[in-house]
């Protein structure tokens, strides 16, 4: 009796936080479209940026291409580092543990501690100055431990049985990492990927100090340009253009649930090919 008991108060409290959970989007996101809808005009869409058509278009190929080099830097070292640590390592290892606690203390410093640092190591020590490549590197830097330690999490939920049956048919460490045990640790590892990238997309304050505010698209990676979260902050600080900063704000939430549905997308792919 009192187990059927807990067992609903469990349920009545799940329940209860996904209706909460999913209210609060609605909600937020009712609102931007409500306020930012009717201002999405053409003129938003300009090639190029002036103090008129305040236009987003260079802020969302500059988002893109900040996206990218930070998921090319990132992904394959945080993947290869979490290899290492469930595969390679000594499990129980104190190296291990020193790693993970070091992974765990990055995660929760501040984005603009992480914007000091990247202004002072890559804009000033290695003369980079105020650059996407500046901007990427310091992003990559602060999602790795994101990246690293979700792919851990999903290797380490992969049973050992996979691991020694593929022994057993003589496969390698190497072979059976890449055939079997990473192609199963796929969905978990996304799952970090899709965080990564969601706090990437929505990133201000450690671009500021390290990719800069230039409005246009940069001609080389090391040339300013600023993401569209950026850009709204910018116009918003301004008071002159708060219906454009709406409309920037539904452009950007529309890309975070693209991004979002594309790779849950690839993720049940990748899952329905390995079943």
């Amino acid at each position: 009796m009192m187990a059927r008991l807990q067992a609903k108060i469990y349920r009545a409290a799940v329940y209860a936080g996904m209706m909460f959970s999913v209210g609060v989007l609605v909600l937020i996101a009712g609102y931007i479209l409500f306020k930012g809808m009717p201002h999405l005009t053409p003129e938003l869409f300009a090639w190029e940026y002036n103090s008129n058509n305040v236009s987003m278009l260079p802020s969302i190929i500059n988002t893109l291409l900040m996206t990218l080099l930070s998921m090319i830097v990132c992904v394959p070292l945080g993947i290869g580092a979490a290899i290492y640590l469930t595969e390679y390592a000594p499990r129980g290892s104190k190296l291990v543990k020193l790693i993970r606690m070091t992974a765990e203390t990055l995660s929760g410093i501040p984005s603009i501690i992480y914007g000091l640092f990247g202004s002072m190591f890559f804009v000033v020590a290695l003369k980079m100055k105020l650059s996407l490549l500046s901007g990427a590197l310091t992003l990559s830097i602060m999602v790795l431990p994101t990246i690293m330690r979700t792919t851990e999490e999903a290797l380490l939920a992969v049973p050992d049985s996979f691991r020694e049956g593929s022994f057993g048919l003589g496969a390698g460490r190497l072979r059976t990492t890449f055939k079997v045990v990473l192609p199963s640790a796929v969905p978990g590892i996304l799952s970090g990927v899709i965080l990564s990238l969601g706090r990437i997309v929505g990133e201000t304050a450690a671009l500021i100090y390290t990719a800069g505010t230039v409005a246009k698209v940069p001609d080389s990676l090391f040339d300013s340009g600023r993401t569209l979260a950026v850009h709204m902050y910018a116009i918003s600080t301004e008071g002159l253009h708060m219906d454009e900063s709406y409309a920037t704000a539904v452009v950007l939430l529309i890309m975070v649930f693209i991004i979002n549905g594309m790779s849950q997308f690839i993720a049940r792919r990748i899952g329905g090919n390995k079943a």
